[in-house]
């Protein structure tokens, strides 16, 4: 029975603690009881709803509100040593309807609120990293390594202005209009569109005519006339170069129309993640095409089922000239026949030496000995193709002790009717080779022998390969 009588005693204490506390804070004038202050009184229009209570308001928000209020009614404000003690019967002019405990419930987490608001906030707390310090062999304090700070003004001292700057080379053209981009490289426009066919599976880019493209420059940078100006554009669907195209060469003028229309087997999936580059090249039969400008066109950003015509101006390219192509050979050597045996498999991406669209490519394969020719094959003419599959096998008699001393030149010529066949690129794989790749193959062949080994190679001009190989300068 006393329990229940001294509980009511200490929940109003306690409520009247916290209130004087809350007071206290809020106002910092005063020891008065809240109901007293003048700033802590909140009228119905000052209520504000902070957000969405629960169900059900927790236990000890409603008892402290109870506490207050019993006490507001019970204790004069004069009084402030020690608290009436409540009865545990409540009449009915003391009981609070639903309305008026949420009023105050209101109120309480307001206060709380303001209290939080005008609480002074923390300083600042410079934490220093703990040292650890020792003592050296004459008793005396080694201060431990520190590391250089880099000052925050050096952070930018390790960027590349110039890889930001306006005049560097990997500028974005994209954000340059077409306009902006012919008035500043002056390379000419390309005419040309795409569409993609749904019921064959199929994209199809038709390029149709160029203008304003400019006369060729020589090696020492001089411009040639209109002789010399003989374009035509190679195609490719970045980002692996799939299924390369390349027009017909015009000849000897500076507005070619080409209207010829390529198809590339992809699905649509497929084609939406690809890029098409188009190059203008200038060919010159003498020497390596030169690369005019290029169009760069992500097929994710076009219609493709619903197809369009574009006028684009032509950038420079990185790739100032344009590859001789690329050739794959297997070779396999057999000790026990003493035979050396080559494949040629295919060609890709060879350099166009007709003027009409293709070349009809070949590749001759010779046996140099030390510096001096043994053997010479060759493969069957592909008519008007820059993508070969020859598929061809070629035996050659090599003793195993002079396999060190052999070198195979592999060399594609374009077939040519009214005269000389064109060079198009060579190789030399062996004793005498032409590059790190060549000589690369000849190691798997002579650690794995009775084995096929297959790789790609790129060809080189025939300047390189008299340069570097004595085996190129015995063979025609």
């Amino acid at each position: 029975m006393a329990y229940t009588q001294l509980e009511p005693i200490n929940e109003g204490l306690l409520s009247r603690l916290s209130n004087l506390l809350l007071c206290r804070w809020s106002c910092g004038s005063c020891w008065r009881w809240c109901w007293e202050c003048s700033c802590c009184q909140t009228s119905d229009e000052e209520v504000e709803i902070l957000g969405p209570f629960p169900a059900q308001t927790p236990s000890w928000l409603v008892n402290e509100c109870n506490g207050e209020k019993s006490t507001d009614s019970q204790v004069t404000p004069n009084d402030h040593t020690s608290p009436p003690a409540r009865n545990n019967t409540t009449s009915p002019s003391h009981r609070h309807s639903g309305s008026d405990m949420s009023r105050s419930t209101f109120s309480l987490v307001r206060q709380f609120s303001n209290l939080d608001a005008r609480r002074p906030s923390s300083p600042l707390m410079d934490v220093k990293p703990i040292e650890f310090w020792a003592m050296g062999p004459r008793k005396e304090v080694v201060q431990p390594l520190r590391r250089p700070q880099t000052p925050q003004d050096d952070y930018f001292r390790k960027l590349e202005p110039r890889l930001y700057s306006l005049d560097s080379c990997g500028d974005d053209v994209d954000s340059l209009t077409d306009d902006e981009i012919l008035m500043r490289y002056q390379l000419g426009m390309l005419h040309f569109s795409t569409q993609y066919d749904l019921i064959n599976g199929h994209l199809s880019v038709r390029v149709i005519e160029a203008r304003d493209l400019p006369l060729p420059v020589t090696c020492d940078g001089a411009r040639q006339d209109m002789a010399h100006s003989n374009p035509y554009v190679k195609m490719s669907l970045l980002p692996d170069h799939k299924n390369s195209r390349q027009t017909g060469v015009k000849r000897k003028t500076q507005n070619p129309v080409f209207e010829e229309r390529f198809t590339f087997e992809l699905p649509f999936l497929e084609a939406q993640r690809r890029t098409l580059l188009l190059s203008v090249v200038d060919f010159d039969k003498f020497s390596r095409h030169c690369v005019i400008g290029k169009v760069a066109l992500p097929l994710s950003e076009v219609d493709l089922v619903k197809g369009g015509h574009w006028w684009k101006a032509l950038v420079p390219s990185s790739q100032n000239e344009v590859e001789l192509g690329e050739l794959l050979l297997s070779l396999n050597y057999l000790p026990s026949a003493g035979r050396l045996n080559v494949d040629i498999i295919r060609a890709k991406q060879l350099l166009q030496t007709d003027m009409c669209q293709g070349s009809d490519p070949f590749v001759k394969v010779q046996l140099v000995t030390g510096l001096k020719l043994v053997k010479t094959k060759k493969t069957s003419c592909m008519r008007g193709t820059i993508d070969p599959f020859y598929n061809e096998s070629f035996s050659f008699r090599v003793p195993q002790e002079d396999l060190n001393e052999v070198s195979l030149v592999f060399t594609v010529y374009g077939h040519n009717v009214k005269s000389s066949n064109d060079f198009v690129g060579r190789i030399v794989i062996g004793q005498f080779s032409t590059g790190p790749p060549e000589m690369t193959h000849w190691r798997r062949l002579l650690n794995s022998q009775r084995t096929a080994v297959e790789q790609w190679h790129s060809l080189r001009s025939r300047a390189e390969c008299d340069r570097v190989s004595p085996a190129s300068l015995e063979v025609t």
